[in-house]
């Protein structure tokens, strides 16, 4: 299982439309609202890299309002 954090840009004003579109997308764990350079911030998860990256760019990036997003993938260190 592979996870990662996705911070989302958005249109002024569309925070919470858009947090609240994500919540609903198959394989996101969490859509929350933050204040600082990112809007939202969503935690996700899938089987494979290849996964997380079609649900990143095909269902994350393709809702309406996101200027940018910026993937961040959680490592295990030991």
């Amino acid at each position: 299982m592979v996870q990662a954090y996705i911070l989302v840009q958005t249109e002024v004003g569309k925070s919470a439309a858009v947090a609240g579109e994500i919540s609903g997308i198959p394989g996101v764990i969490s859509a929350e609202d933050v204040t600082g350079p990112y809007d939202v911030i969503v935690r996700a998860e899938a089987d494979t890299v290849d996964e997380l990256g079609q649900l990143v760019v095909a269902r994350v990036q393709g809702v309406l309002g996101i200027t940018r997003t910026l993937t961040c993938p959680v490592v295990k260190l030991v």
